[in-house]
């Protein structure tokens, strides 16, 4: 052969070498990252180079609040990927020789998994086959490795933001205000989804006079930050006017007109419930939110039947109170509809299968919500769920 059709040889050669490894590139950047989560992440560069010439692949990664590293995920052949890692804190992507179990010969390249500076974790693919590894095997597993590092670094920042978000809205939202100590309590938030940040979902529980408590349960249409600070504005609203001690319609008529003014707030379902313990009643008023339910000493449940009026925010006005007996050992239940409605189905048949429930008859307001979440399938609900519950606290008998 002619030096000249040598170099031109050389030149188709690394002209096919580029070209692969431009594919190999473009593909990393379709099939990894698909996912904005860690484990997503690693799952996606895991299963990427098993797809492009190699046999076996783990990815471990560092945690972010203590030493040692963890197996976020193993694609191909597991028995290939537990051999020794020389690697682990190589700067760059190294070959080398190992032994797999059963006395298979194998070539590993690992390489960092860098973000920011910082080693965040490191990746091994593996090869059973003997032709020895090129300079192309090398460049994917580098290539890929960087381009994961980049999501992962990601991802950890969103989890970071998102863990932040839910401890603000848990603020928010998780603990109720002071009711008189004649009434237990018990309330859960529970965001819709992993991605869901915030949300407008919120209860309260307000101390009136003469032993009465006002328990209040809110949904603001939308979610995210906007919808939780305007759930907050509510909250704060919704405290100026029940201190005036108003019944639970005239509530809502005032707290109506004050955000139909502002007119800068998102409009907002809103029930109030006025407990009073001495006479054994609870007075609602409801804008245009579901109706809570009253679980009795037997366990069964019971929707209270109560006029609607318009969503707070219209000006529109038109609250009515209902009155109803509360017995000591009724449990009364608010809710925002997360807990109950389910894509394309009758909001009558989500109310039924809440009415449905038997719940154990010894159960406390902390352990019928519990109960009532679980049964209801709560945790996987398609939007945020807020639920207070609450009963008449017995007073011991006088000797």
């Amino acid at each position: 052969m002619s030096e000249r059709a040598g170099e031109q040889a050389s030149l188709v050669e690394e002209h096919v070498a580029v070209q692969a490894r431009l594919r190999a590139v473009t593909d990393a950047i379709e099939e990894i990252g698909k996912h904005s989560d860690e484990q997503g992440v690693c799952e996606d560069l895991a299963r990427f180079l098993c797809r492009h010439g190699f046999d076996a692949a783990a990815v471990d990664v560092r945690p972010e609040d203590g030493p040692g590293r963890l197996r976020a995920a193993v694609a191909g052949d597991p028995k290939l990927v537990d051999l020794a890692d020389p690697a682990d804190e190589a700067a760059e992507p190294l070959v080398y020789a190992d032994m797999a179990p059963g006395g298979i010969p194998v070539q590993v390249v690992a390489a960092p998994l860098e973000s920011q500076g910082r080693a965040i974790g490191h990746v091994r693919a593996v090869s059973a086959r003997a032709d020895p590894l090129g300079e192309h095997a090398t460049a994917t597993v580098r290539d890929a490795a960087r381009l994961a590092a980049v999501h992962l670094g990601h991802a950890r920042r969103l989890a970071a933001t998102e863990r932040t978000a839910f401890h603000l809205q848990q603020a928010l939202v998780a603990e109720p205000g002071r009711p008189h100590p004649n009434l237990e309590v018990a309330g859960r938030y529970l965001p819709v989804g992993a991605r869901t940040l915030v949300g407008g979902d919120w209860f309260e529980s307000v101390r009136l006079h003469f032993g009465r408590s006002l328990l209040v349960v809110g949904d603001v249409m939308g979610h995210g930050l906007d919808a939780a600070v305007d759930m907050n504005a509510y909250r704060t609203a919704l405290r100026d006017v029940a201190s005036t001690d108003l019944p639970p319609h005239r509530v809502l008529r005032q707290l109506d007109s004050v955000v139909a003014d502002d007119g800068g707030l998102r409009p907002a379902t809103c029930l109030l419930v006025q407990v009073d313990p001495a006479r054994g009643s609870a007075t609602f008023a409801s804008a245009g939110h579901l109706p809570p339910a009253v679980f009795s000493a037997d366990g069964s449940a019971e929707l209270v039947q109560l006029p609607v009026g318009p969503p707070l925010g219209t000006g529109v006005g038109g609250y009515e109170p209902v009155t109803r007996a509360l017995a000591p050992a009724d449990t009364l239940v608010l809710f925002t509809d997360g807990l109950v409605e389910r894509r394309g189905e009758d909001i009558d048949v989500s109310l039924a299968r809440l009415s449905s429930l038997r719940v154990h008859p010894a159960s406390g307001p902390e352990e019928l919500v519990e109960e009532v979440l679980q049964r209801l399938d709560a945790h996987h609900a398609e939007d945020d769920v807020a639920v207070l519950a609450a009963r008449i606290r017995e007073r011991p008998a006088t000797p």
